[in-house]
């Protein structure tokens, strides 16, 4: 069983930055495939970043030049760093680990943390 526990949403300003930090406990963090999923009121949830225990990652186009994702297995943690952040980022943030395929579907991610806010005013 893993745990997942996300920080570091808050609030900021457009323009501005946030670092969010997903911390694993529970299981060998280094096999996981692990992403950053959002979801924002009265939409689905979408994926946002995924790294594969490779190391290879993915973005959706919305964000790519702007957040990076990374990973640190000797401290069990992922993050999420999100530069230039638009109203339209505001959504709650959830990290999701699997140790199946590395996709971008949320229904195939086993673990997920509780999720941290992120809002971004204009």
């Amino acid at each position: 069983q893993v745990q997942l526990v996300e920080s570091g949403g808050g609030l900021v300003q457009a323009g501005g930055s946030l670092r969010l930090s997903c911390a694993a406990s529970g299981g060998t963090f280094s096999s996981y495939n692990m992403a950053w999923f959002r979801q924002a009121p009265g939409k689905e949830r979408e994926s946002v970043a995924a790294v594969s225990s490779a190391y290879r990652t993915y973005y959706t186009d919305s964000v790519k030049g702007r957040f990076t994702i990374s990973r640190d297995n000797a401290k069990n943690t992922v993050y999420l760093q999100m530069n230039s952040l638009e109203p339209e980022d505001t959504a709650v943030y959830s990290c999701a680990a699997t140790l199946g395929p590395f996709t971008t579907i949320p229904g195939t991610y086993r673990y997920w943390g509780q999720g941290t806010q992120v809002t971004v005013s204009s």
